[in-house]
């Protein structure tokens, strides 16, 4: 256990020893530039592209089956 606590520590005591500091992290566009790309946050509705179906009553299923089945070799 103390072997692993060992191993686990040792890029931390490592990495505050190193000689340079990271490189600045920038966000992606400029907060107070206006212009930059900035993706649309209109309204879309999760249920524009839905269509109203009916249920239908029940049929034969033979004729159904037969029409599948037709051209199949299998």
């Amino acid at each position: 256990m103390k072997r692993l606590l060992s191993m686990a520590l040792l890029p931390m005591i490592l990495g505050g020893c190193a000689a340079t500091l990271p490189a600045e992290v920038s966000s992606l566009g400029d907060p107070a530039n206006s212009t930059s790309g900035i993706r649309s946050t209109q309204y879309r509705s999760p249920i524009s592209g839905y269509t109203h179906r009916e249920p239908t009553g029940p049929k034969a299923w033979g004729p159904l089956n037969d029409a599948q089945s037709k051209g199949d070799a299998s």
